[in-house]
């Protein structure tokens, strides 16, 4: 038995709350959200993870629970990692407790997460939006958002004037586009079935269709 596989063992037979989680690279466990702060703190404090190293949150989209936080932790005395992970209740307005109480660094972590996924802590000082701008009525990377993002007001009167477009969507090029829910995360980003071609020099739309005609199908 590895060092690192030892480590979630026992960490697994101290805590009944907690559930190993599958991991291909660091050793992770689930936490429930109303046992989260304390076993946060039992790390710190009893397992010398001093480092909060990122926040994060995963979209399951069409499953319940639909959102999960997912907290990288670093020992610097025991050069180890752990990932905990913990569920939002709510599928419609996700909630998290805070805990900037914790780590002081969980404040710019929290508040993009709340930016980009719209899941709020509770018990943050000051959650608003720190990569979109106030007002922004979306939250991009869940999983309904299109890949080449919704077409908005943009804040800036006078970006408006100078380019005469609301937002420069992101390049098609190649679709439709396509992740897969297996393996590691590093090899689960959209794929286009076609990067033949691209706007600049556009395929021949017969051409396409004859060479892939799984696209004239509505229901894939």
């Amino acid at each position: 038995m590895s060092a690192a596989d030892d480590f979630l063992s026992r960490l697994l037979g101290q805590f009944a709350f907690l559930s190993a989680r599958p991991s291909l690279d660091l050793p992770a466990v689930n936490c429930p959200q109303d046992q989260l702060i304390a076993f946060l703190r039992h790390l710190r404090d009893d397992r010398h993870f001093d480092l909060l190293a990122d926040v994060t949150a995963i979209d399951h989209y069409e499953e319940s629970p639909r959102y999960e936080v997912v907290y990288h932790l670093f020992s610097s005395s025991n050069h180890r990692y752990l990932r905990v992970a913990t569920p939002c209740a709510d599928n419609e307005e996700p909630h998290a407790l805070s805990i900037i109480e914790l780590w002081a660094a969980a404040d710019w972590h929290e508040r993009e997460t709340y930016d980009m996924f719209g899941i709020v802590f509770d018990g943050h000082p000051d959650l608003r939006r720190i990569l979109m701008w106030d007002g922004y009525p979306f939250y991009p990377l869940r999983k309904e958002f299109p890949l080449a993002g919704h077409e908005v007001d943009l804040p800036a009167t006078d970006v408006v004037e100078r380019t005469g477009v609301k937002v420069k969507p992101a390049p098609m090029m190649g679709g439709p586009f396509h992740a897969s829910q297996i393996g590691a995360m590093s090899k689960r980003e959209p794929r286009a079935d076609d990067e033949s071609w691209t706007e600049a020099s556009e395929k021949d739309a017969s051409q396409a269709l004859s060479e892939n005609p799984r696209e004239l199908r509505r229901d894939d």
